[in-house]
């Protein structure tokens, strides 16, 4: 069907957004943030732990109101998180935290014969918005929810020097990964357990299996620290050659292994391959868009259920605002639709984090996926889907083009439809 006129989509978010803001506004866990003063300041209050919310549920010190509909884009750019895959290999400034130096990167180098990628991640409160102008105090890795999304090629290790920077809780790290040595488990009850504040540890993973993951803390009360923002995303790229070796390992397929399988299943490595593979592009594309969405939610008045709902964090961020649709917002960088090249493969790795609901689903409008449940499979577990149910720490990845789609706006979200109207609605603005 065609696509939804860019005016009238503007005029309905705008409706829901400020429907949203005026229901949670009393509500014991937010705030109306206060004009920041530059990206000097804001980058060196969260590294330190300076200028925090109170972790108890209270609040910052705030002053008058932000821009009606505009996000402050200083602490945390979901779209610069949408696209930003970290490899360990670049230190310097990163897209997701607004163009701000974390020393995430930490490296990467060679260590008795095997790849080592190695990140520095600190354990921060830090005062982040849900919504414009709203803010919320969150437990953040590296001050940004979701956490930094680290990716490594399968068999090489993840090193992670872990500091909990937390003023008053005690934070770890767990990784949804085949990990073989359960003092590297991030849980209380192994290792160093959970450590507090001041303290520190190096987890050290095996990339292993290839596919989209998920980590986060695991201290208790679980559902708190889950909710409050810790955790983020671990994309492990397949290696071809040990597909080469090994098809039936990385394949949801029963039939025999021929030649003709084996070659696809390798040049499906080859594209979900970023790290040793950047220029590899399936025949019939003229690019990869490779793009993290983490569904959340938000509890802001604590009692045990969601307010907000999310694609990374900031609800309606994606959605259209004024525009004279030829892709000019004119509400800034700050909220507008994803845009998309019709002749890419858009590949999305879904991971769903939403504590306090059973489940939470990611739907597209006027499109259809093919789905590979976890990303451990080369081949689809389902083709030819427009949604996908997930529970909590559940992921996969989506793969779709809109080669035969006219330009346009294309709406995709939560089909709880509650979650759309109260911030999981987003779009796709096809060129």
């Amino acid at each position: 069907m065609p696509s939804m006129r860019a005016d009238e989509a503007a005029t309905l978010t705008d409706q829901l957004q400020t429907s949203l803001t005026e229901a949670i506004e009393g509500h014991e866990g937010v705030t109306r943030r206060a004009v920041l003063g530059g990206l000097a300041m804001a980058g060196g209050s969260a590294l330190a732990g300076v200028g925090a919310a109170d972790e108890d549920h209270g609040e910052s010190e705030h002053g008058h109101f932000g821009a009606t509909g505009a996000y402050d884009g200083s602490r945390f750019d979901p779209f610069g998180y949408l696209r930003e895959f970290n490899t360990g290999a670049e230190s310097g400034s990163r897209a997701a935290i607004g163009g701000r130096s974390d020393g995430l990167n930490a490296g990467v180098y060679e260590e008795d014969g095997r790849t080592v990628r190695e990140f520095d991640v600190t354990a921060i409160d830090l005062d982040l918005e849900i919504l414009p102008g709203i803010t919320m105090p969150l437990w953040t890795y590296n001050g940004q929810v979701p956490g930094p999304t680290l990716r490594a090629e399968e068999g090489d290790l993840i090193r992670v020097n872990f500091v909990n920077g937390s003023r008053k809780h005690a934070h770890t790290i767990h990784p949804h990964l085949r990990n073989l040595n359960p003092r590297m488990d991030g849980i209380p009850q192994n290792g160093p357990g959970v450590l507090d504040p001041g303290e520190s540890f190096t987890y050290e993973w095996i990339a292993q299996p290839a596919g989209t993951h998920l980590y986060h803390c695991h201290s208790l009360p679980l559902k708190a620290h889950i909710h409050r923002g810790l955790y983020g995303v671990i994309v492990v790229d397949p290696d071809p050659e040990r597909v080469r070796e090994n098809p039936r390992e990385y394949l949801d397929y029963h039939g025999p292994i021929t030649e003709a399988v084996r070659e696809r299943a390798v040049r499906a490595a080859k594209s979900r391959n970023m790290i040793s593979y950047p220029d590899f592009v399936p025949e019939g594309y003229d690019g990869i868009d490779e793009q993290v969405m983490v569904m959340n939610g938000f509890d802001t008045n604590f009692d045990g259920s969601n307010e907000v709902y999310a694609a990374n964090t900031r609800g309606f961020c994606y959605a259209p605002a004024e525009s004279d649709g030829k892709g000019d917002w004119e509400s800034g960088p700050t909220r507008h639709p994803i845009q998309v090249d019709r002749a890419d493969l858009v590949r999305i790795h879904l991971v769903q984090a939403t504590e306090f609901d059973f489940v939470n689903s990611f739907h597209t409008h006027s499109q259809f996926f093919d789905y590979y449940d976890a990303g451990t499979s080369l081949f689809p577990n389902r083709s030819t889907i427009d949604t996908v149910l997930l529970c909590q720490a559940q992921r996969g990845v989506l793969e779709m083009d809109y080669r035969d789609h006219e330009p346009g706006l294309y709406m995709f979200h939560a089909h709880q439809s509650e979650f759309a109207e109260l911030g999981w609605m987003s779009f796709f603005e096809v060129s």
